[in-house]
């Protein structure tokens, strides 16, 4: 079996990354994924049990994906050997696999880490089956990426996935104390600036002690940073934000949840977080759109004006004034009475036009441009609103096959309460005049 730790090979003057010389040998040294790893994680029960199975380790970067498939192989005896999806093609896995089998005749197992495994193309992910089946490898997979949208339902059946969090707060203090430990001496921040490095790191381990290194390689002898000189001496790192991925999609929908449960201070925190992570202001334009038709309609008609007007003073303003017309039509929106009556009511009538086929309007209301078309009743007995009482004549419009339905029924909140009082005063007049 291949050392597990071969960087202890290297001579100790041999430069390695703070992050490297702090990689855990005991998956218990493993911070931030209780749930995995504690005393009854779903990771120790299957180390006790003697047997993995294969797995995909799904968690965003800097969780420690790799850290513990490693320790896993050395905790089950199996030899550990890794690849990346990124620069292996099918020769390789070719390879891998025939030299799995090899090793598997002399009875020695094979884990096989596949990082990032969600870069092979489907035909490349089914070519693991064979070997996972018949037991030449265990496979692990780490990817940052759903499994459900990017991994085959064939791997997904015969994989368990094991789901990493990011790091807390109390996790990333856990790791910059054995940083100082390792180190020997304190990082040079005041109590500000420590609590301001741990939210930079955004969960991620590995960045939280590569910042670290560089806190210590810029500090002068003696120099304590506040957190205004901590932002000039490390450049923030950008948040874990992959505009076409997972992290877009769990922004937008926690902006437009916000949005819909009226939590204005919520909707502005998602918003600002994606435009900090570089989103498309004008992405986010169309989706406020959407909340206003969606979630507000006829409730408070004026949303949908705003949130118009809101794009089109971004296309005016450019960026950042713009932004800022997009952050009022969010605090609107947000505040705005809700109702998705307009939205049921339009679902409601596609259905019945899809469900019910082509059915011919009522006579009544059809035009007549012919004599033919005048003989055979069309718009006959029409009567002209207007010229009714209250310019409400009370005539069936519906297809005599169908009869009267009820589609739209408008909430008692904004705009729709008034809604509801005419839509009433209309069926009460229907019905007097439909009686005589």
């Amino acid at each position: 079996m291949p050392d597990l730790f071969e960087n202890a090979k290297l001579d100790e003057s041999a430069p390695r990354p703070l992050a490297d010389r702090l990689r855990p040998t005991r998956l218990e040294e493993v911070v931030g994924q209780d749930h995995l790893l504690g005393a009854d994680g779903a990771l120790t029960r299957l180390v006790r049990g003697g047997s993995l199975g294969s797995l995909i380790l799904w968690g965003p970067p800097g969780s420690g994906k790799t850290t513990v498939a490693r320790l896993l192989a050395h905790e089950t005896k199996l030899a550990f050997v890794q690849i990346s999806a990124i620069f292996s093609g099918v020769a390789d896995l070719k390879k891998t696999f025939e030299a799995a089998r090899a090793r598997r005749a002399t009875g020695q197992g094979t884990l096989l880490f596949v990082d990032e495994i969600h870069r092979f193309n489907r035909a490349q992910q089914d070519s693991f089956l064979p070997v996972m089946e018949d037991g030449t490898i265990t496979l692990i997979g780490a990817t940052t990426e759903n499994p459900s949208f990017e991994l085959n339902a064939a791997l997904l059946s015969r994989a368990r996935v094991m789901t990493f969090k990011s790091l807390d707060a109390a996790a990333i203090e856990k790791l910059l104390a054995r940083a100082e430990e390792t180190e020997g001496k304190k990082l040079p921040l005041d109590d500000d600036a420590r609590e301001a490095l741990v939210a930079m790191a955004d969960g991620d381990g590995r960045a939280a002690l590569t910042l670290s290194e560089e806190i210590w390689r810029a500090a002068r002898a003696g120099e304590i940073f506040d957190r205004a000189a901590l932002s000039d001496v490390v450049q923030r790192r950008a948040p874990i934000y992959d505009k076409a991925q997972e992290g877009h999609y769990n922004l937008i929908s926690a902006l437009h949840k916000c949005v819909r449960g009226s939590d204005p201070d919520a909707a502005l925190y998602y918003f600002a977080r994606m435009l900090d992570a570089g989103e498309d202001p004008l992405f986010l334009a169309r989706r406020i759109v959407r909340m206003a038709v969606e979630d507000i309609g006829l409730a408070d008609p004026q949303a949908l004006v705003i949130a118009n007007a809101a794009k089109d003073a971004y296309d005016f303003l450019g960026s950042p004034e713009g932004e800022l017309a997009l952050a009022q039509a969010v605090i609107y929106v947000a505040t705005a009475p809700k109702s998705n009556a307009g939205y049921v009511a339009y679902k409601k009538a596609r259905r019945l036009a899809q469900e019910k086929g082509s059915l011919m309007p009522p006579k009544v209301i059809l035009n007549a441009p012919t004599k033919m078309m005048r003989e055979e009743g069309y718009g006959e007995g029409y009567e002209y609103d207007h010229d009714s009482p209250d310019a409400f004549s009370g005539q069936n419009y519906w297809p005599d096959a169908l009869g009267r339905q009820r589609l739209y029924q408008p909430v008692e909140r904004g705009f729709e309460r008034e809604l509801a009082k005419r839509l009433d005063y209309w069926e009460r007049l229907r019905r007097e005049r439909n009686a005589k």
